[in-house]
C-alpha cells in the first residue's frame, strides 16, 4: 500500500494538469465557435464583398431591411496605420533599451531602470488616453505649426505615438529577458575570438535570441492591434479612409465597442457587424502568429 500511494498521487496530479490543459482548449474552441456563429449570421445579411472591399463605413439598416454602409476598408486601414506608428516607436526603442540593459548597463543601473520601465506597463490605458488627448495632442499641434503643417486634434500620429509608449515596456522587458538569459559562453566565446561587444550582439546574441524576440514582437503587436481606449480618446470615432497619420482615423476595436454600446438587439446587421469585425480581427491575429512560427522555425534551421 505504501508503494501505491505515490503512484496514485502522481496519476491524480497528472490528470488534474490534463484537465487544466483541456479546459483551456475547450474555452478557446467555445469562444471561436460562438464568434464564428454570429459572424456567419452577419455575413448572411451583408455581402462579404461589400464588407471587405467597401470604402464607406456608416452602418445602418434601411426600412426595407437592406443593410448598407458596411464597407470595412476604412477600419482596417486605420487599424494598420495606428499600429504601424506604434510599432515604429516601440520596436526600435524597446530593442535598444533591451540591449543596453542586458549588455552595457551595470547591475545597479539595471536594477534601477528595469523596475521603472516595467511601471509603465501598470499604468491604465485610460491614463494614457487622457495624456494623449489633453497633453500630447496640443504638443504635436504646436510642433506641426512650426513646420507649417496641419494636424488634427485627434490623429493617428497622436494615438500611435502614445500607444507605442504604452507597449514599450512589453517589447523592452521581454527582449531584455531573452538576451540576459542566454548562456554566458556565447558572449565569452565570441569575445575570445576577437569580436567586439557590438559584433557579439549583432552576430551572436540577437540570432540566438530570435525566437524569444519574435515572441516579444508578437505580444507587442497584438497589444497594439487590440488597444481601444487610447484610440477612442486620441484618434476618435471617424471612419476616414486615409493613409495620412496627421488625420483622424478609427480602428476595428473602437467600432466594435461603439456597435455594442447601450441596449442592443442581436438580430440586426448593425449589431452583428461587431462579431464580423471581431472574427476578422481573430483571423488576422491567427495568421500573424502562424507566420511568426514559420519564420522562427526557418530561422532556427539556419542558425540552430
Amino acid at each position: 500500500m505504501k508503494h501505491l500511494y505515490p503512484i496514485t498521487l502522481e496519476r491524480t496530479i497528472k490528470f488534474f494538469f490534463f484537465l487544466c490543459a483541456l479546459s483551456a482548449v475547450i474555452i478557446t474552441v467555445g469562444i471561436v465557435a460562438s464568434l464564428l456563429g454570429e459572424a456567419l449570421r452577419f455575413f448572411s445579411q451583408v455581402s462579404a464583398i461589400d464588407f471587405f472591399f467597401g470604402l464607406t463605413w456608416a452602418p445602418h439598416v434601411l426600412p426595407s431591411g437592406e443593410a448598407v454602409g458596411f464597407g470595412a476598408i476604412p477600419l482596417f486601414t486605420g487599424t494598420a496605420l495606428i499600429t504601424l506608428v506604434a510599432m515604429l516607436i516601440a520596436v526600435p526603442s524597446g530593442g535598444m533599451i533591451a540591449i543596453y540593459l542586458s549588455e552595457y548597463a551595470s547591475p545597479t543601473m539595471r536594477q534601477i531602470l528595469k523596475p521603472l520601465l516595467e511601471t509603465l506597463a501598470g499604468i491604465p490605458t485610460l491614463v494614457y488616453g487622457f495624456f494623449a488627448a489633453t497633453t500630447f495632442a496640443p504638443f504635436l499641434q504646436s510642433v506641426a505649426g512650426i513646420f507649417s503643417l496641419s494636424i488634427a486634434s485627434e490623429s493617428a500620429l497622436n494615438a500611435g505615438i502614445v500607444m507605442g509608449i504604452m507597449i514599450l515596456p512589453y517589447m523592452s522587458t521581454l527582449s531584455e529577458d531573452a538576451l540576459h538569459s542566454l548562456p554566458a559562453n556565447l558572449r565569452e566565446g565570441s569575445m575570445g575570438l576577437g569580436a567586439t561587444p557590438s559584433e557579439t550582439i549583432m552576430k551572436v546574441l540577437l540570432p540566438a535570441a530570435f525566437p524569444s524576440l519574435m515572441a516579444a514582437f508578437l505580444l507587442s503587436l497584438s497589444r497594439a492591434i487590440g488597444e481601444t481606449m487610447i484610440v477612442v480618446m486620441a484618434a476618435g470615432l471617424a471612419a476616414n479612409l486615409s493613409f495620412n497619420p496627421l488625420q483622424a482615423v478609427t480602428t476595428v476595436t473602437v467600432q466594435i465597442v461603439s456597435l455594442l454600446t447601450g441596449d442592443q438587439e442581436f438580430d440586426n446587421a448593425k449589431t452583428l457587424a461587431a462579431f464580423g469585425l471581431g472574427f476578422v480581427l481573430f483571423i488576422i491575429t491567427l495568421f500573424l502568429n502562424i507566420l511568426a512560427l514559420y519564420g522562427v522555425k526557418r530561422y532556427q534551421r539556419i542558425y540552430g
